[in-house]
């Protein structure tokens, strides 16, 4: 099997047609696809996640609060976030910690309900 270096290496390097370039993207989206189908079937309602905000550039933790076709909903305690299921990485339990923030937000939102 190629490495990464070398599969972009033979991708910059050659001479490509378009009908080849257009199959090799398909075959990046496709298994994109699947790596999102593959996190989004690991995670339920309720798993802390993190995830590096394309906005900030910061890494954001927070709790799932919807799993939607597109995007996972995750509230960080500053507002709810739209996020890819393919950015999100499960973190261990965070409730351990006393007067955690989202343990806190987690009993809120069992109230409303």
């Amino acid at each position: 099997m190629l490495s990464i270096k070398e599969v972009n290496s033979a991708i910059m390097l050659q001479s490509w047609t378009d009908v080849e370039l257009r199959s090799m993207i398909d075959a990046v989206q496709w298994n994109r696809a699947q790596l999102a189908k593959q996190i989004k079937r690991s995670i339920r309602v309720g798993d802390n996640v993190e995830f590096t905000s394309s906005k900030t550039g910061r890494l954001t933790r927070g709790f799932v609060t919807k799993i939607a076709i597109k995007y996972i909903t995750v509230n960080t305690g500053m507002g709810l976030w739209r996020v890819p299921a393919n950015m999100l990485r499960v973190v261990p339990e965070l409730d351990t910690i006393p007067g955690n923030v989202i343990d806190a937000m987690r009993r809120a939102d069992s109230l409303i309900e």
